[in-house]
Order: C-alpha cells, then sequence, then structure tokens
C-alpha cells in the first residue's frame, strides 16, 4: 500500500522567530528526498510576517511543495499532519485534527496532552504531560564538528593566549526580545582592557576579540532596543554594530555549518544551542523570557538569566580571573567542560544515527478514527492514557475503552517462531509442548459452555463450533472429544496444517472476519464461538463482534479470554502494565466494563472467571514470594482470587433472542 501525503504546518508570526520555519523546511526537503509526497503549508494571509521574509527561511523548498490556499487541504486524504508550531490553540487543533492523524513537534500548547503522537526534539519541562519520544538528534545536525576528546569533553581551540577569541551572538532569524545588539555590542567592549573589580595596575593588556551577530531575514533592524538595555534608538542597529567592531552576517545559509568555527556562541535555548553541542562548541545561553530561562535550567545549559541581568552576568564571567599567570577567560575553559558532558547526555558526542525525516518516514498511520469497540467519533477528544515510542493509548469517554495508538506495524509476526521461540521466552516452553495443559483447560472451558447452552437452548441437536485463532488446536481436540464440530481459524498456516493433517479437524488460514470460507460465513450457524486470548489482536473488535453475533444462534455462546486491565499488574503500575502490552494487542479491556461493551452487540454476559493470580506480582512482597512460595505466597493467591485481582480473565456471554 502507498503511503500517504503529509502535510508539515509551522508556526510563525511576530515573536515566534524562524526555528519552526527552517526545521519544517528541511523536515519536506528530507521526506522528498526519501520519495514521501510532502507539503508546507504557509497560507498566503493572517500573518503579520513579509511572505518574502517567511520563504526566505524555508531556503530550497520548491514552490509546488508548498499549499497557501485552506481550501486546498481537503483535496487530500493526510496520512499525518506534523505541527510544529511552539503552542497550538484549541481552535487549531480542532482544525487540524479533523483532516488527519496529528504529530506535534515540540508542542507547548494547552492542547499538548491530546495530540496522537508527540516528538519533542528540546527536552520541555518535567511538567508538562510526556511526550512519545525525546531525541535532540532527531532534528538536522552540523556535520562540520570540532573532534571530542575520550572523555567527552572539548578539544576545541579553547582560549589560547595571543590569539582573538571568536565569539557568535545569534538570536534566531527573528530575537524578539532585541538580545543580539547589547549582548554584541557588550562582548565588544571586552576588547578595551577593562576588567571588573580590578585595580588599574591590575589590569592585563586587553584581549582580542572577534564578535560576530546574526541579523536573521526576520530581524528588525530598526526596532529602539528595549529600554532596560539603556540604548537608544540611534538608527539602524547594523550601523551600530559595525560601527563597534562587529561583524555583521544577514540571512546565512545554513548557519549550523559555520558554528565550529567559534570559540563561544552565545544564544537562547532552542535548535541553535543543540547544534552547537553537536558542533563542539562551548554554548552559553541568554534567555528572551522567563520560559526560556526555565528550559535552559532544566536542560543543564549555562545561562546568564533573562535580559539585561543576562547580558550583565556574562560580561563578569568572562572577565573573571584573567590576568598575569592565568590562561585567558579560565570560565570560558570550564564552559567547554560542561557543555562536553551535556553533549555525552544528549547523546550529542556521536554523529546521529537517523533524523526526523527519517524517522517520520517509516510511521504508518495505525490511527482509527473512531473508538473500535463502541464506535464513538471523537477520537480527539478521547484523553490519552499513556505514551510510548511506539504507540499512544487513548480512553474512550462513551465506553471506557482503552486502546493503542500506533506508528509502526506491530514488531509480532503469527509464524512458527511466535508458538516455539517466542512462546518459550514467555512460558519456558513450546506451544506444542504445553499442548497438554492447554487442552485440559480446554475441556473446563467446555464443561462451562455445555451448561449455558442447556440453560438457554435445552440440548443442542448440533454442536458447532468456531473456534478463532485456534492456534495448533489445543482446545479444538478438546471440542471434538467433548462431542463438538469444531472448526478452527487461525493466520499461521503451519498451525493450520498441523491441526488439518495431524488432529484431522477442519480448520482455515486466514485473518478473521476477512474469509471467504462459506462455513464460517453462515448466519446463525454456529452453538458456540470461542476466542481465547484473540479479541485483543483485533485492531477493529466492532466488527468482529458483529459477525460473531450474526453466525451465532439465538442463545448460542460467545466465549473469551484476554488479559485484565483491572487485575494486579496494572493495579500495580497501569504505565507499566500497558508499556509491557505486546505490540499487537490493540484493546486493553476490563471485566468491570465488560457487560456493558457486549450488550451493545446483543449479547449477555452470564459469568465471568477472572484467572491469571500471580502473588509474586504483588507490590513489596512480591519479590519475597517469588523465592518463597509457602503459606503466605498460599495466602496472597487466596486473596487475589477474592477480590477478584488476576491479571487475566474469561467471560461467558449468549446472543440475546430477538436480536
Amino acid at each position: 500500500m502507498k503511503p500517504g501525503p503529509i502535510l508539515v504546518i509551522p508556526g510563525f508570526g511576530e515573536g515566534l522567530g524562524g526555528g519552526h520555519l527552517a526545521r519544517s523546511g528541511a523536515l519536506v526537503r528530507e521526506l522528498r528526498s526519501l520519495g514521501r509526497n510532502a507539503f508546507l503549508f504557509i497560507p498566503r494571509r493572517g500573518h503579520c510576517v513579509n511572505r518574502e521574509d517567511v520563504l526566505a527561511v524555508i531556503q530550497n523548498v520548491k514552490s509546488f511543495w508548498i499549499i497557501a490556499n485552506a481550501e486546498k487541504l481537503r483535496e487530500h486524504s493526510w496520512e499525518w499532519i506534523i505541527l510544529d508550531q511552539f503552542r497550538t490553540t484549541r481552535e487549531e487543533y480542532e482544525r487540524w485534527s479533523s483532516l488527519g492523524p496529528l504529530i506535534g513537534i515540540d508542542e507547548g500548547g494547552p492542547v499538548r496532552d491530546r495530540f496522537d503522537f508527540l516528538l519533542d526534539l528540546l527536552p520541555l519541562l518535567p511538567e508538562m504531560p510526556p511526550p512519545n519520544r525525546v531525541d535532540p538528534c532527531l532534528f538536522p545536525l552540523p556535520k562540520n564538528r570540532r573532534p571530542f576528546q575520550g572523555s567527552g569533553e572539548y578539544a576545541g581551540k579553547g582560549a589560547e593566549t595571543g590569539r582573538p577569541l571568536k565569539f557568535l551572538v545569534s538570536f534566531g532569524a527573528e530575537d524578539p526580545a532585541g538580545l543580539t545588539l547589547p549582548v554584541s555590542l557588550a562582548l565588544a567592549r571586552l576588547g578595551t582592557g577593562a576588567r571588573e573589580g580590578r585595580a588599574p595596575h591590575e589590569v592585563p593588556a586587553p584581549l582580542s576579540v572577534e564578535v560576530t551577530a546574526v541579523l536573521g531575514s526576520l530581524y528588525n533592524c530598526c526596532k529602539p532596543p528595549a529600554p532596560c538595555y539603556g540604548l537608544e534608538a540611534l538608527g539602524d542597529h547594523r550601523a551600530l554594530l559595525e560601527g563597534a567592531g562587529v561583524r555583521v552576517l544577514r540571512h546565512v545559509p545554513d548557519l549550523k555549518e559555520r558554528l565550529a568555527e567559534y570559540d563561544l556562541i552565545i544564544t537562547h535555548f532552542g535548535l541553535t544551542a543543540f547544534e552547537a553541542l553537536h558542533a563542539g562548541v562551548p554554548v552559553f545561553l541568554l534567555s528572551p523570557s522567563a520560559y526560556h530561562e526555565q528550559l535552559a535550567r532544566h536542560g543543564g545549559f549555562s545561562s546568564g538569566g533573562v535580559g539585561r541581568k543576562g547580558v550583565e552576568k556574562l560580561r563578569k564571567l568572562l572577565c573573571r580571573d584573567s590576568g598575569p599567570g592565568n590562561p585567558p577567560y579560565p570560565w570560558l575553559q570550564s564552559l567547554q567542560t560542561l557543555c562536553g558532558r551535556l553533549a555525552r547526555k544528549y547523546g550529542l558526542d556521536q554523529p546521529p544515527d537517523h533524523t526526523i525525516g527519517s524517522l517520520i518516514h517509516q510511521f504508518i498511520s495505525l490511527v482509527p478514527g473512531f473508538c473500535p469497540v463502541c464506535g464513538n467519533a471523537e477520537r480527539t477528544r478521547h484523553p490519552v492514557f499513556a505514551r510510548y515510542p511506539e504507540k499512544t493509548y487513548r480512553r474512550c469517554h462513551a465506553c471506557g475503552m482503552v486502546y493503542m495508538l500506533r506508528l509502526t506495524e506491530p514488531p509480532i509476526e503469527y509464524g512458527t517462531d511466535y508458538f516455539f521461540d517466542a512462546y518459550r521466552k514467555q512460558y519456558g516452553k513450546t506451544y506444542l509442548e504445553d499442548f497438554p495443559a492447554l487442552k485440559q483447560a480446554g475441556k473446563v472451558r467446555l464443561r462451562r459452555i455445555r451448561r449455558l447452552l442447556r440453560a438457554e437452548t435445552g440440548e443442542p441437536k448440533t454442536r458447532n463450533l468456531l473456534d478463532i485463532g485456534c492456534a495448533y488446536g489445543p482446545f479444538l481436540a478438546a471440542a471434538a472429544e467433548g462431542g463438538f464440530s469444531p472448526l478452527g481459524i487461525d493466520p499461521a498456516e503451519d498451525a493450520i496444517h498441523y491441526v488439518t493433517k495431524k488432529l484431522k479437524i477442519p480448520a482455515v488460514s486466514g485473518f478473521y472476519p476477512n474469509l471467504t470460507h462459506k462455513e464460517t460465513r453462515r448466519e446463525a450457524h454456529f452453538d458456540a464461538v470461542t476466542l481465547w486470548y484473540v479479541l485483543e489482536h483485533f485492531m477493529r473488535p466492532q466488527e468482529v463482534l458483529r459477525e460473531i453475533h450474526r453466525i451465532l444462534k439465538p442463545g448460542g455462546v460467545l466465549a473469551l479470554s484476554t488479559p485484565s486491565f483491572s487485575g494486579i499488574s496494572s493495579r500495580k503500575s497501569s504505565l507499566r502494565f500497558l508499556e509491557k502490552s505486546p505490540g499487537d494487542h490493540w484493546t486493553v479491556w476490563d471485566p468491570r466494563c465488560l457487560g456493558k461493551l457486549l450488550n451493545r452487540f446483543g449479547f449477555e454476559i452470564k459469568r465471568i472467571v477472572v484467572t491469571g493470580h500471580h502473588p509474586e506480582r504483588f507490590p513489596l512482597i512480591g519479590p519475597y514470594l517469588a523465592k518463597n512460595k509457602g503459606l503466605i505466597y498460599r495466602l496472597i493467591y487466596e486473596i487475589s482470587r477474592l477480590l477478584k485481582w488476576g491479571d487475566t480473565f474469561e467471560a461467558y456471554a449468549i446472543k440475546k433472542t430477538g436480536t
């Protein structure tokens, strides 16, 4: 199946800078290079930023990759809509979620927790709802780098005596806080020889400093500097800077590849800071807002604080302890060490083995547009329950079902290995070695089914039974010995071959309910339909339950088993339980809600049997019980049975007459 198109929506406008634009443009370029049909949405109107300036930021993006007319968006069936907007509003969320599944990049808005998937390229604050994945290595990183030493510290040029120190000042494409001018001027004045807190005779000779300031494509060179910096609006910022000996760069293509030329990068928390870490250059942050300062501190960076206070702190740090017999700017060398450790922490000390484009290129949209059980169509309003790198769980607000959304195909195939090596890893034996025990468990289940059939329909003339997900047939074998006429279905061809050739029981290979086998499609034909640890494997169990209802006779039995969301493992930690849940378990069933759910499909629950009692999984005492299965173990086992805290359960229901 050919993957669908991808729409990337950057945030831009006054105060948002150019980072989101540049990153989104780079993402579209990379996806296009990988063969994906990707587009960038840049509306012609509705923003106060000049459109030509915007296009200057997203370099090398072809015009036919850009959608400017919002009406054109509905002409596509989007596989993914990727929002890199900083803060998405509720209205924007409702609009975009109506067009397709949403991926948020560094999303910090009020609807962050409602996105289908969240990718944080930059580490955000811990109080924010957690993302599916945090990885600074995902955004495009510079290829031009300084080498790292074995300790992870920088082997950079440092601050050798007798040569100019090169400082780069860059606060993004816009610099809405106006930091570039005061910071650059303060750095340029370091070469005058003035030193904080020293007598005139202690002042060393002036050190040579080369300051470069980047004025981005959205920078307003005539904007008055903030009053707090003590500067007057004397005209063009570029002229002011060049008059102070500052080199000015404008519209720098691929600035990240030039970072390694400098001894220090001064910027705010954002892409440039992490690019500098990867390039092997010390970086010092100055924050345009309290929020940026929080991010800088949480990220572990050295920061001077917010506004003018930060500029003054940077000047003092650079002037500290520089005197006769001391290396120039010793603080800069300690900053090198800190940044080296940060690079290791974020995995930026090595070349990346993937990028955000290569990652998203692998994504397959396995996101149902509605609750897979009750059909409630307000998926985007179903609260997110948990997030993991490859999957997200939502809980339907209508029926309570917890269901999974995935970014990739489940890493499980129903072949021979599923029943042998994989089964042995979980249970200590292969499926066929476990066959006798499974067959005996099947006999117990059949007794319950018989009782229900007798109670509802009397002694049936026929005993047609369909076992969906029959595997190698232990339940089919028990059913055949118990007087039933069984039929099995399973996607594993080796298992079906074993059932038909070895057990001599009819069985068909395929995925239910997408079968053409006539007997599996006959209306009101079966007396019983069973699904032993199978229902959770269906991405859309709604379709399966409707079809089972159709093929069952009135009063016929639906019997199933599945992991329990009210068992001890989930009660101990629902997040850990879902994290360990197999990648092909699309729904998580709770015995407390099952009756209401099955009633929607014309079934009436008659009995629930809670199974899978594991005292060794209890908190605190569990590790002890795993090694000591004596009296206390048996006591906890009985408590688990009494409270129905088993990790699995079986359910027996009948098809209501008249439905």
